[in-house]
């Protein structure tokens, strides 16, 4: 992507969710958390506000966060990252010259219902867990949680007879693939995981309740 007005649609979307942005220094697997306040395609700039206790170190800083059912990861260089004045967890950018998308999803994911809560359910080396989940979609889910929640949950585990509660009357028990695990930031429940997970052997009568489900959903939000 090297189209400035579609770099600055990807950051406004971004500002709009207020999802996290995980940055990381060159030569660094430490991630500093954020996210982006605003943006101003007309200059063109946008405003990342770090979470409490972060800075940007000097030199080239890697920018990553998913958008939609893609990941979006840019880089940007500065000797010296200059806050806003009196707000120093604020810190104006000019936009990339460009940004990768990374990793498309085979489907396109759709967030829980605001409200209700779905969750996944599971055994795992005779540990239980119950997380909820924050996306799903035909080809997979999301689940989220903090980091002490997810010991054992690393990526490439295959987690077998996950019992998925996804509203009245909908229960699928099925196996999965955790494909990859992010950081995140949420301003209500603090520092969490999203672990992001694939189906495996799905049946086509299974296949068909899911997306059934997904367009239920979509439907329910279309008439809000």
């Amino acid at each position: 992507m090297a189209d400035v007005d579609d770099i600055g649609d990807a950051l406004t979307l971004l500002a709009y969710s207020g999802d996290a942005i995980s940055m990381y220094a060159a030569g660094s697997r430490t991630v500093i958390l954020g996210r982006i306040l605003s943006v101003d395609p007309e200059l063109p700039h946008f405003v990342i506000e770090l979470n409490a206790g972060e800075k940007l170190p000097p030199g080239k800083v890697t920018f990553v966060a998913w958008l939609r059912n893609a990941k979006l990861q840019f880089e940007l260089t500065d000797k010296n990252w200059r806050s806003a004045p009196a707000l120093p967890h604020q810190v104006p950018l000019t936009f990339p010259e460009t940004c990768e998308v990374l990793n498309r999803r085979e489907s396109t994911r759709q967030e829980t219902p605001v409200g209700v809560t779905f969750m996944a359910s599971f055994v795992m080396n005779g540990n239980p867990y119950e997380l909820p989940l924050h996306d799903f979609s035909v080809g997979g889910i999301g689940l989220r949680c903090a980091k002490n929640e997810a010991k054992g949950l690393f990526k490439g585990r295959k987690l077998q007879d996950v019992r998925l509660d996804l509203g009245p009357e909908t229960i699928i028990v099925t196996e999965m693939e955790i494909r990859l695990t992010r950081p995140y930031r949420s301003f209500l429940l603090g520092e969490q995981l999203h672990i992001g997970c694939k189906f495996i052997n799905l049946d086509p009568e299974m296949q068909s309740r899911i997306a059934s489900l997904l367009e239920n959903m979509n439907n329910a939000q279309r008439k809000r």
